[in-house]
């Protein structure tokens, strides 16, 4: 076994059992923190394939932003943890129904897998070999295919508008912040005094 095969089966076992530990802890904060050491460790799986880009785009917007987002949040709620394990009790059959579905899924699929003869052939011809992988993959992206990488980035940009502006409805009962009002209000009725009688409120 050479040193490339036990780094490979070294990270692969890390990647299931931090996966499983991120479903089955009992501490919110303890998972994102086995979620963070799958993200490493599929990080170095990516490297060993030779897809470095990839495992810096893996470590640099899933462990440094979303993961870290996660915890803070999982940090700064305040969790009931028995209403927590009683939603999970209720709702474990069906998930253990769509877990058993998905994996008859991954069974059929990977069962009839065949390995294309002419599938090096056409990587050969996309990427070339005097050329790094991450230049071919700019390459791909900010020449050949430059329309329609940014026709996608316009269409994640309407989609963010469209939901902010379904988001951003002005409903009836929530006081919102005018700042017109706040900016030509008169000083001199801004405060108001009030006599209050001894042992009577407001």
């Amino acid at each position: 076994m050479s040193f490339a095969d036990f780094t490979f089966y070294v990270f692969a076992i890390i990647v299931l059992m931090a996966g499983l530990l991120t479903v089955m802890s009992r501490n919110p904060v303890h998972s994102v923190l086995w979620l963070i050491l799958a993200f490493l460790s599929s990080a170095g799986l990516f490297v060993l394939l030779g897809a470095e880009f990839v495992a810096m785009l893996l470590i640099i917007v899933y462990v440094g932003a979303v993961a870290v987002l996660f915890l803070f949040v999982v940090m700064m709620l305040d969790i009931d943890f028995a209403a927590l394990k009683a939603e999970m009790a209720r709702y474990l059959p069906l998930g253990l129904l769509i877990g058993v579905i998905l994996l008859m899924q991954l069974g059929l699929v990977f069962g009839n897998w065949v390995y294309s003869d002419g599938a090096d052939a056409a990587r050969a011809a996309v990427t070339p070999t005097d050329t790094h992988n991450t230049a071919a993959l700019g390459e791909l992206l900010y020449d050949d295919y430059i329309l329609l990488f940014q026709l996608a980035g316009l269409i994640l940009l309407v989609a963010m508008i469209g939901a902010i502006v379904l988001t951003m409805r002005h409903r009836t009962g929530i006081k919102r912040q005018n700042i017109l009002a706040q900016i030509y209000r008169d000083p001199a009725k801004a405060m108001e005094v009030k006599d209050v009688k001894p042992g009577q409120g407001l």
